[in-house]
């Protein structure tokens, strides 16, 4: 198994800290992972990517050209990375963040809801956990356990408190994934 993922949106909307968290655990259950964040200067309001492979076998580089998986948050990510996904590959998208939904049909598209639901819960701070909910409904590539707990070692202890929200943000997102 190979999952090769691109998770690309506005900085701040906690791209990087979803495939970190996502790659901690994969590593967690023993399995080859990289983590590679791309950011512009402004890293709050810019656009923000990173790309993170999880496989059972070695991985050969880091750099890729195309994607199993684009989880995608804002129309400039839509824009340059629908086509970089692979024929029969998925496409998540949060529907708040995109205003011409993806195109493609040789794909899987998901749209989430994932920003006006948080909001809704009063959970904003959560909306990456939601999506990444989403995608492990899709994509089981690791087990809910282990992503609380690459949580739990990447908060600072000052934050643990938040844990069990991060696990019903990631809870309604498996539910609420199209």
């Amino acid at each position: 198994m190979t999952q090769e993922i691109i998770i690309s949106g506005f900085g701040g909307q906690g791209v990087l800290s979803m495939g970190k968290i996502l790659a901690y655990a994969a590593l967690m259950e023993g399995k080859e992972v990289t983590w590679m964040p791309a950011y512009g200067p402004e890293q709050r309001g810019g656009t923000a990517n990173c790309t993170v492979i999880v496989s059972d076998e070695k991985i050969s580089s880091p750099i890729l050209s195309s994607y199993d998986t684009a989880i995608l948050l804002n129309q400039p990510s839509l824009d340059k990375f629908q086509p970089k996904v692979k024929k029969g590959g998925t496409l998540i998208y949060d529907g708040s963040g995109i205003l011409n939904p993806p195109t493609r049909e040789d794909i899987g598209n998901h749209r989430i809801e994932a920003m006006q639901t948080a909001a809704d819960m009063q959970i904003s701070k959560c909306f990456n956990m939601m999506v990444l909910g989403g995608f492990l409904k899709l994509h089981p590539i690791v087990k809910l356990e282990s992503i609380m707990a690459a949580l739990r070692k990447t908060l600072p202890e000052r934050h643990h408190k938040l844990l069990p929200v991060n696990e019903q943000a990631i809870l309604k997102g498996m539910e609420i994934i199209q």
